[in-house]
């Protein structure tokens, strides 16, 4: 099994420094010129499956990169962003900070980090995306096909936070991924081994979240 897993393209609220989480936000103009180049650079990859968060920008992403191929796309709540309840819609960036000085360990000690009001922490998170792994691995018709995953930025941490079987402390790992990078997963009898991370295929200019 092969996984290519992708953070949705860019969004007004990305450019904004706007919080999502589970806010259905579309892609703008330019995140679906990046979903657009992404499935140029995937062309030749013969995917059976695309498996997509049911938020907007995950889906209009897929539907992007697949151009059109005619893969049957299912979606899963378990690969949703992560719920920030009454924090979504604030903004997070220097400039603009409307947010507790509690969100501070959002990204300097996930650990810590206390769930606001109708939202998640990253114990919960990690939880449903592990069953997600979990039970994508055991899937016997799947164990030879390429898979198209479309999901976001904290939960794409979070498989990977899975994935290399590490605390909820390195949450983060190597970062946000740029919008619609890819990162390329092999499974082979229930191991997954990450071949490349991050890795983006056109030549526009993307700020690192």
């Amino acid at each position: 099994m092969k996984l290519y897993m992708v953070r949705h393209g860019e969004t007004d609220w990305n450019k904004a420094r706007k919080i999502q989480g589970q806010v259905d936000i579309p892609l703008n103009e330019f995140g679906r010129h990046l979903a657009i180049e992404t499935g140029k650079g995937l062309a030749d990859i013969p995917f059976e499956l695309c498996i997509s968060s049911p938020l907007l920008r995950a889906v209009e992403t897929a539907e992007l990169i697949l151009g059109g191929r005619n893969i049957p796309m299912i979606t899963d709540e378990r690969i949703e962003e992560m719920a920030f309840g009454v924090w979504e819609g604030k903004c997070c960036s220097k400039e603009g900070w409307d947010l507790p000085q509690e969100f501070c360990d959002f990204f300097e000690a996930p650990e810590r980090y206390g769930a606001p009001e109708g939202g998640e922490d990253f114990y919960m998170v990690r939880e449903r995306l592990e069953d997600f792994l979990s039970e994508l691995y055991q899937k016997e018709d799947l164990k030879d096909k390429n898979i198209l995953i479309t999901t976001h930025g904290a939960a794409l941490c979070g498989i990977l936070n899975v994935i290399k079987d590490k605390p909820v402390s390195e949450y983060w790992g190597q970062g946000v991924h740029k919008n619609c990078a890819v990162t390329e997963v092999e499974v082979r009898d229930g191991a997954p081994v990450i071949l490349s991370e991050n890795y983006v295929y056109y030549k526009d200019e993307v700020k690192a979240w």
